[in-house]
């Protein structure tokens, strides 16, 4: 990048074919973990996918913003030479898409939004639900970890366990999925995670989304798990303030391609097809 950090990418898919995928994580503060979805889609477009900085093999320390964030996306798209991409953002990379493409929009062929962006107060209910979702005995256990000035390896892996499981609509299955989670998407930085959860706070998406809907590309969609303790219903908020439709996958929550794999990759391809077919056909 032009401040001399590093980052680690990966490509899969024939790169000379354009317009590209970029698959765009989430977190803010995890590596890159989309590793399962994007041989869905590479056979159609090449995906590119990356470690942001801070995290992953991409190690860097600094303080971080949204801006610096957008900037090392618009980069690798000029060291990939790349003119315009087909962004598909999960979690907090729906955040980084949307704030992308607010500044760069010329350069966004497409965009699908996978669970998230969440505006308005949706974490009442997302507290609300993932406290249904846990015991008692969960729920006062991972308030104990939170309160650890210092945790050791098994207790990391223990609070990100009991913070994730609940991302499931499945209890059993999802508890294995966060577990494992816990102990490959490491290590979290949590100061990433604290720096841009506070200007979210100072500069929410929110306050941008009137402007966001006339710059999208002419191609957009939400999609979302429908058991995802986030509330749906923020996400049909969005996409009446957006204008866009909102496909909910049922019997899945935060990760849908985990828990419903075919349908995630027949949404994506329908998508992607959508997005890159019409230009190579006309060029």
């Amino acid at each position: 990048m032009t401040d001399k950090a590093r980052l680690r990418w990966t490509a899969l898919g024939d790169m000379t074919r354009q317009p590209p995928v970029v698959l765009l994580h989430g977190g803010p503060g995890l590596p890159d973990y989309l590793g399962d979805v994007a041989p869905m889609i590479a056979d159609l477009a090449p995906v590119y996918r990356y470690d942001q900085r801070g995290t992953g093999r991409s190690r860097w320390q600094g303080s971080h913003s949204f801006a610096r964030h957008v900037d090392d996306l618009a980069e690798l798209l000029d060291a990939w030479g790349v003119p315009e991409a087909v962004l598909i953002g999960h979690s907090y990379g729906t955040d980084l898409a949307s704030r992308f493409c607010l500044k760069h929009s010329d350069r966004v062929a497409a965009m699908l939004l996978l669970c998230g962006p969440f505006v308005g107060d949706w974490r009442t209910g997302d507290r609300a639900e993932r406290g249904r979702r846990m015991s008692p005995a969960q729920q006062q256990r991972l308030r104990e970890l939170e309160g650890l000035p210092h945790r050791t390896e098994e207790q990391e892996v223990e609070l990100l366990t009991l913070a994730w499981f609940t991302d499931h609509a499945d209890p059993g299955r999802g508890w294995r999925w966060a577990a494992q989670g816990a102990r490959q998407r490491r290590p979290v930085n949590w100061a990433m995670n604290s720096e841009l959860g506070r200007e979210g706070r100072m500069d929410p998406l929110d306050e941008h989304l009137a402007e966001l809907r006339v710059r999208l590309p002419a191609r957009a969609e939400l999609l979302a798990g429908a058991e995802d303790p986030r509330p749906v219903s923020a996400l049909e908020s969005l996409a009446l303030r957006l204008a866009l439709p909102l496909t909910r996958i049922e019997g899945a929550g935060h990760e849908p391609w985990l828990e419903q794999p075919d349908a995630v990759r027949a949404h994506l391809r329908r998508f992607v097809q959508g997005a890159v077919v019409p230009q190579s056909a006309g060029g």
